[in-house]
């Protein structure tokens, strides 16, 4: 738990945001983030589905206060979908309501929005609208269930750390959902702490929506939790086509390509953009393992050395603090 605050508390900080955003592509952020930019995303994605790998490409954002910051979000997600169309690769879309102004207005949030789900509708490509913390919860729902009463082509996230995800995936089981375990610091009010219930309540999602509910993501990197899904499809007689499995770009590529080539649909969650920083420090709170991952596979000697410094300078923080309390 303490390593996962610790990584919660460095996705907040601001100051290193900025830092991460002039230095990561130095330190070996590449390895996690498809590009920085949209040709080098497309090439990502083109490599993906020439190993029979789809993608649901994510243009990071955090932090955004100022309408100027979520128009040129929204204006940056239309170029990736005509990009998407125009290459006809296998792909969609992920998005966060918060880059697109949901801090700032609800109304110019869902307008920003739907904008983006109708030329993605024109176009024939998914949008899957990501939920945030639980503070943004409600008005997300909110807005997805504007927008799903228009078009098709939208479908959302269920985190299965939070109480209500049983109800909540029970009232969405029509659209095509996301599932997975939640990567922010919640309250013990509104959510498990405990990686046992968590698990216990993220497979019991993951069973109710394959069994009633249509496609199915299932975002995870837990092996056991994989080959639970591998048995219960079998012996549900759940078709392969009703459910894909999700990883991230970058994390347990051999385990992405095993399972494609099983004959499994897979997609790759694929970030792109400079704005790296803070998506990848919730992955790693979501699930420290990560970082062994990650430091086995990808990053070298040079950057574990930066995350290292990093984590150890909020750690030494906290401890000057709690000092200077007593």
């Amino acid at each position: 738990m303490w390593l996962k605050n610790v990584f919660m508390g460095l996705s907040q900080n601001q100051a290193l945001n900025k830092l991460a955003q002039k230095y990561g592509f130095k330190l070996g952020a590449q390895s996690v983030v498809a590009g920085t930019d949209i040709p080098e995303m497309i090439e990502s994605v083109k490599s993906l589905n020439a190993q029979g790998i789809s993608a649901t490409v994510d243009n990071l954002g955090e932090f955004v206060c100022e309408e100027s910051e979520a128009i040129a979000a929204k204006k940056q997600i239309l170029l990736v979908l005509e990009a998407i169309h125009e290459h006809d690769v296998d792909a969609h879309i992920s998005l966060k309501p918060t880059q697109l102004g949901l801090d700032i207005d609800y109304e110019f949030c869902l307008n920003n929005l739907k904008e983006i789900v109708a030329k993605a509708h024109e176009y024939n490509i998914f949008i899957n609208m990501d939920m945030e913390d639980y503070g943004h919860l409600q008005p997300s729902f909110d807005i997805f269930d504007t927008l799903a009463a228009q078009y098709d082509n939208i479908g959302t996230v269920i985190q299965a750390y939070f109480f209500d995800s049983v109800d909540l995936i029970q009232t969405y089981k029509d659209k095509r959902l996301r599932i997975v375990k939640g990567a922010y610091k919640e309250s013990s009010d509104v959510a498990w702490q405990n990686k046992k219930q968590i698990d216990k309540n993220y497979l019991k999602l993951i069973e109710y929506h394959l069994l009633s509910g249509q496609f199915t993501s299932i975002g995870t990197h837990d092996h056991h939790i994989i080959n639970h899904v591998k048995q219960f499809v079998e012996e549900n007689n759940i078709p392969k086509d009703k459910f894909e499995f999700q990883m991230l770009y970058g994390f347990r590529k051999d385990m992405q390509l095993q399972l494609a080539n099983e004959g499994y649909l897979f997609c790759t969650y694929v970030p792109f953009g400079n704005d790296w920083y803070g998506y990848f420090m919730r992955r790693l709170a979501e699930r420290p393992q990560n970082l062994n991952l990650i430091t086995k596979q990808v990053f070298n000697k040079k950057t574990n050395t930066a995350l290292a410094i990093v984590a150890g300078a909020l750690m030494l923080g906290k401890l000057v603090k709690r000092k200077k309390a007593k």
